[in-house]
């Protein structure tokens, strides 16, 4: 995923699909410099982690 679709799912009041390893995330916060995400899977909002924004797919 680039970084402008990114930071627009993140920013948005609207739930996007988006997966990370098949499994549905919600996008916490885009760091452009690095290239990366803060995510959570939906079913675990503990389990939070800093991804690359390539492994990210939208549906």
């Amino acid at each position: 995923m680039d970084i402008a679709r990114a930071k627009a799912i993140a920013e948005s009041p609207v739930m996007e699909k988006v997966t990370y390893e098949g499994t549905p995330i919600y996008i916490q916060h885009v760091d452009e410099e690095n290239e990366t995400a803060r995510i959570y899977p939906l079913d675990r909002p503990e389990n939070e982690q800093t991804v690359p924004l390539r492994s990210l797919m939208e549906q």
